[in-house]
C-alpha cells in the first residue's frame, strides 16, 4: 500500500554494540591464549629464581620468643663430667645474657660410619639443631676445646648484622692459604652470607663457624656429611672435606664471608697452624684450645683452667655490676 511503511529498522552502517563487543571480547580471548602461557611461565620462572637466592628467612614468621642463635657443641662421653659442666655453664652463661639457646649432643648420638673419627659430629650435630630449632636464624658450631671470654656483645652485634659482616668480610683471598686458586667472592653482600668462618695458616678454621638456617643450610650441610667424604680418609677428617666443597662447590663458595680469626676463633698458643694475628689476647671473644684433644702430649682440661679461672672472674664482675 502506498504510503505505509513497515515497521523495521533501517540498515545502518554503523556496527552495533553488541557486535563492537562481541568481536572485542574474540580478540581478548585470542591475546589470551596467544600470550598467556608464556607470561604465566615467565612470572614462574621469577618466583622460582627469588625462592632459590633469597634469604634463608624471608617471608617466614618466626614465632615469638625463638632464640636468635643456637649454640651448638658436641661433646665426648670420655671427657670427666667436671669438664663437660665446665664447658656447658660457659655457653649458658653467654646465651643467657643475650636470649640464645644451647644444644650440647655427644658424639657418639650420630651414626658416622666404622672408623670415622668422632669430630664429623659436627655436621649432624648441626643439621640436629636446626631441626629442633626450625626458626632460629643462626646456628653456632664452637667446639669443645674453645671458651666464651668475652660476653658484653651479642652475636648480631659483632657479626651477622649485614652492614657489620660486610666491614668484616676478608675478599679475594684464597680459600686455602698461601696459595689456593680459589679466593672469597668480591662482591659478596652481607645478607647474603650463609656461612661464617676464619682461616687459620693452613686452611679453614672449622672450631668455630656460624651457619644461617635454612635450605641453602640443609643441602650444605648435606653436601658436607656425604658418605664418600666420611669414607675418604681426609688428614683433618671433616675440616679438609670443608675445605674441599668449598673450593669445588660456587653454590657454597658464594655464600662464604671469611672474616678475621680474632673475631670468631682466637688460638691460645701457636701450634703451626695459627697466624700472629690470630692468637688470643685478653678482651677477645673466644679462646681455642685448639688441637689439645688431637695432641697426646696435650690435656685439654688442664690447660684449659687457667682461663676458665679467668672467664668466672669476669663473669662474677659482670653480676656484680
Amino acid at each position: 500500500m502506498p504510503g505505509m511503511q513497515f515497521p523495521y529498522p533501517r540498515k545502518s552502517s554503523t556496527p552495533s554494540a553488541y557486535t563492537s563487543t562481541r568481536s572485542s571480547s574474540y580478540r581478548q580471548r585470542r591475546a589470551l591464549r596467544t600470550y598467556g602461557p608464556p607470561f604465566l611461565g615467565i612470572v614462574a620462572l621469577l618466583w622460582l629464581f627469588l625462592w632459590l637466592f633469597s634469604g634463608s628467612s624471608n617471608g617466614v614468621r618466626i614465632p615469638p620468643g625463638t632464640p636468635e642463635v643456637v649454640i651448638v657443641t658436641t661433646l665426648d662421653p670420655k671427657l670427666s663430667e667436671k669438664y663437660k659442666e665446665a664447658i656447658k655453664e660457659n655457653r649458658r652463661h653467654y646465651a643467657s645474657r643475650h636470649g640464645y639457646a644451647t644444644f650440647f649432643p655427644n658424639t657418639t648420638d650420630y651414626d658416622l660410619m666404622e672408623k670415622t673419627p668422632q669430630s664429623w659430629s659436627t655436621v649432624p650435630a648441626l643439621r640436629h639443631a636446626m631441626t629442633i630449632y626450625p626458626h632460629t636464624p643462626w646456628m653456632w658450631y664452637l667446639t669443645s676445646t674453645a671458651l666464651i671470654m668475652n660476653t658484653r656483645e651479642s652475636l648480631h652485634d659483632k657479626l651477622t648484622e649485614p652492614k657489620k659482616l660486610e666491614s668484616l668480610m676478608i675478599i679475594d683471598k684464597p680459600v686455602v692459604p698461601p696459595d689456593s686458586v680459589i679466593k672469597t667472592f668480591s662482591h659478596l653482600h652481607g645478607d647474603r652470607a650463609e656461612l661464617i668462618i676464619t682461616q687459620d695458616k693452613e686452611g679453614l678454621a672449622g672450631g668455630s663457624l656460624m651457619v644461617k638456617s635454612g635450605e641453602w643450610a640443609k643441602f650444605f650441610l648435606d653436601a658436607w656429611y656425604d658418605p664418600l667424604y666420611r669414607s675418604y680418609n681426609f688428614q683433618k677428617a671433616e675440616g679438609h672435606a670443608l675445605e674441599h666443597i668449598v673450593q669445588w662447590h660456587g653454590t657454597i663458595l658464594a655464600k662464604l664471608a671469611l672474616v678475621p680469626q680474632r673475631v670468631l676463633n682466637s688460638y691460645t698458643r701457636d701450634v703451626g697452624t695459627s697466624t700472629t694475628e690470630g692468637l688470643y689476647q685478653e678482651g677477645d671473644f673466644v679462646a681455642n684450645f685448639h688441637g689439645c684433644q688431637r695432641d697426646p702430649a696435650r690435656n685439654c682440661e688442664e690447660e684449659m683452667g687457667p682461663l676458665m679461672s679467668r672467664w668466672r672472674e669476669l663473669r662474677d664482675q659482670e653480676r656484680k655490676r
